[in-house]
């Protein structure tokens, strides 16, 4: 591991630890050339699916392309990282429980929208008008129309 600092690669490891959910590990890190300490994440590497966009072509599964997709979503919600982070565990899981090798990009989309519309409603809409491309106001107005009506269901 290469020091962020003054690029040295001989470090120790001074802490470990595993997050709450046992999927990732957390390592603090000294390098043994300015003894300055950082920490490194560790996560099991799986093989995802490959994704098949509407136009076909393929495109590999991007973890940080998706969070950073629903940090924008979430932004100036009440929605922590670690809520994000839970989330996205939770659609890699069930993507690779599908078994595919390849599978459509709306898959993952509608598998975040469906997930939004629980955790928050504000981010639901937010992501649904830049995934589902709203063309005028009453697309817009239809959907967010059909989720008021499944919370009050819900109540």
């Amino acid at each position: 591991m290469k020091c962020p600092y003054c690029g040295h690669l001989e470090n120790r490891v001074v802490d470990s630890r595993l997050n709450k959910d046992y999927t990732s590990t957390r390592r603090r890190r000294m390098c043994e050339a300015c003894q300055r300490r950082f920490t490194t994440h560790e996560r099991l590497e799986v093989t995802m699916p490959m994704l098949v966009k509407k136009d076909g072509r393929r495109e590999i599964w991007d973890r940080n392309k998706v969070v950073e997709g629903i940090k924008k979503a979430c932004e100036k919600r009440p929605v922590s990282i670690e809520q994000i982070d839970k989330f996205v565990d939770g659609i890699e899981r069930d993507l690779q429980d599908l078994g595919e090798r390849e599978i459509p990009i709306r898959l993952v989309g509608e598998r975040v929208m469906n997930g939004l519309r629980r955790l928050d409603g504000v981010a639901y809409v937010r992501f649904a008008s830049v995934y589902r491309q709203f063309k005028d106001l009453d697309e817009f107005m239809h959907e967010l129309k059909g989720m008021l009506t499944s919370a009050e269901d819900h109540n």
